[in-house]
Order: structure tokens, then sequence, then C-alpha cells
């Protein structure tokens, strides 16, 4: 009797022996371009990768050099403030909103990005901040 058994398979030469720790990256689709793919090609505005011809802006690079504007560092410490005063380590995307709003932030402009779930909207510029119960300052400081 002749024995049917599937021939096992072999690896790809490329690949490097299981636990090695060497992967080549050539292997594998480019992730940025699955990711422009995934998204319909329709970017959101939120994209920071640079490519040829694509350098940071003023705002980004100054502020990774480690020389903050005067913005990003009253926003680094009002945040600090609050996580502080709240005894929070790690503040949710709702503190940071709030801390935005006490700043004084407003959506006063149309926004920049495309946002596929999210509708654009403004409000007045001397709208109130609306993050705090009514009768706040009434309480003891």
């Amino acid at each position: 009797m002749s024995d049917h058994r599937a021939p096992e398979p072999t690896p790809e030469p490329s690949m490097p022996p299981p636990g090695s720790g060497v992967v080549d990256r050539r292997l594998f689709t480019d992730r940025r371009k699955a990711l422009a793919a995934q998204s319909g090609g329709n970017p959101s505005g939120f994209e920071r990768r640079r490519g040829a011809g694509r350098r940071l802006s003023d705002f980004t690079r100054s502020a990774e050099e480690g020389e903050m504007t005067q913005e990003q560092f009253l926003f680094l410490m009002a945040i600090e403030a609050f996580k502080k005063a709240n005894a929070r380590t790690y503040p949710t995307w709702t503190d940071v909103l709030e801390v935005i709003r006490l700043l004084g932030y407003r959506k006063t402009m149309p926004m920049e990005l495309t946002l596929r779930n999210a509708e654009d909207w403004r409000e007045a510029s001397d709208t109130p901040s609306n993050v705090r119960p009514e009768r706040w300052h009434e309480r003891a400081a």
C-alpha cells in the first residue's frame, strides 16, 4: 500500500527560524498603505507621517524639540493642575475637554479635518464653558 499523506509545508526560504527575533519587514504589507486603503483614500487630517517633501509644522517641531509655545505650556500646566486637584494620573478625554473649555477655548471656526461620523458646528466666542454645575462659584474654595 502507498502512503498518501500531504507533504509537510516547508518554510519560505527568507523566513527566519522561529524564535530567532529577526523579521524581514519586506515580506509584509506596508502598514501605511494598508491604513490608507482601509480609510478609503479619504485622509482625516490627523496624519502626521512624513514622506518626501512633507515636513513637520513649526508648532509640532518646536514641541518635539522641547521648546513649547506659550499656548502649549499653558495647556500643559492646566492639565497638571487638574491632575493634582483631582488625584488623577490619567485624565479621561472628557476631563481634557473640560480643561480646554475652562482655559477659554470655544468652537468658533469650521474644522480643518474630515471626520466621517461627526457633524461640524460652531458656537459664539463668549459662550460659557458649561462644564461645571450651577452655583459652582458658591462652593468653599
